[in-house]
């Protein structure tokens, strides 16, 4: 099974090569500010694409998919679109969540190391082939130039106990990259470079 997975495309998704696959994941910031209209020019672009199946979760930049969920998943008709949710496909269990550590005061956000952030994680189910987030775990993928790591502590834990196959994620785009630990492939897939320049392939897995 060939996965495709691309993160922070922040408006910018029709500039980027995508490569055929059986599965087209997004792990989130599809827009820069929420704008509707973006994510509807982003829906029709995703809709042209090949892929079997398509998975999306939100991120911090995509207010509308917590304000007003129904409306915003309207405009994405041939992605599945997963908020704390599971969904088995040609026999790969995959989840998906948007939530991460506060930051800014953008959407999904929950105060880091907090009991509400812990009740999200300890929701992902066990026998997991794919976790989706939008945000990484603590210490994997998550270096900044001003923070040596921003992940989340807490994920990481119960990444660590589930196991899945693979985790994806973005949202901290200067951390691009794929690295195996304890069995489990992390795939960091931002599109985007720090600048908001589409420099980044969307990273290809074989499951």
């Amino acid at each position: 099974m060939r996965i495709v997975i691309v993160s922070d495309t922040h408006g910018k998704f029709a500039q980027l090569n995508i490569p055929d696959g059986d599965i087209l994941i997004h792990c989130g910031d599809m827009t820069v500010r929420g704008d509707m209209g973006v994510l509807e020019r982003f829906g029709k672009e995703l809709e042209a694409k090949p892929h079997t199946h398509k998975i999306v979760v939100a991120g911090n930049h995509d207010s509308p998919f917590e304000t007003d969920r129904e409306r915003a998943e309207a405009l994405l008709p041939s992605a599945l679109y997963l908020q704390d949710e599971l969904v088995e496909l040609d026999g790969l269990r995959i989840y998906g969540s948007p939530w991460q550590p506060e930051f800014r005061k953008m959407a999904f956000n929950k105060p880091r190391s907090s009991e509400a952030l812990k009740a999200v994680w300890d929701s992902i189910p066990d026998h997991l082939d794919i976790l989706v987030t939008h945000g990484p775990p603590r210490g994997i993928l998550d270096r900044t130039p001003y923070y040596p790591t921003v992940g989340d502590e807490l994920l990481l834990e119960r990444v660590l106990q589930v196991k899945p196959k693979l985790h994806c994620f973005g949202h901290v785009h200067m951390s691009r990259g794929i690295l195996e630990r304890d069995g489990i492939i992390f795939a960091n897939a931002a599109s985007l470079d720090e600048k908001y320049n589409p420099k980044n392939e969307p990273l290809v897995i074989d499951l």
